[in-house]
């Protein structure tokens, strides 16, 4: 019988899907939520995106987005920790600016 291997951090190395990246990622712990000052272990950790103009903001989730798959691949855990705190801190921030915002009837699925 094959079995997949274990990494050595722990997680098994056959592809297992069981958990999210936040759950994989040690340091993710939903800390910003107790941090609304971004500063944790007094590390800087980003401008409040509720401070930022509209364009900022978006430039900020371009930039996360452009490098989403490097992170994810090949950044030390806590780089990929603060990478999904930033982008759902910047995207809640995007969504509660614009509640209606446009959809794409293109992109909506047939019921």
């Amino acid at each position: 019988m094959m079995t997949g291997s274990v990494r050595e951090d722990g997680f098994a190395s056959n592809g297992s899907t069981d958990m999210s990246p936040e759950q994989r990622v040690p340091e993710w712990g939903g800390d910003h939520l107790a941090d609304p000052a971004g500063v944790l272990d007094g590390d800087l950790l980003g401008i409040d995106p509720t401070e930022l103009t509209d364009e900022d903001l978006i430039r900020e989730m371009h930039s996360l987005h452009r490098t989403r798959l490097d992170t994810l691949r090949h950044a030390a855990d806590s780089a990929l920790a603060n990478h999904l705190r930033r982008t759902a801190e910047l995207e809640t921030e995007y969504l509660a600016r614009h509640p209606g915002r446009e959809v794409d009837p293109n992109r909506l699925r047939d019921s």
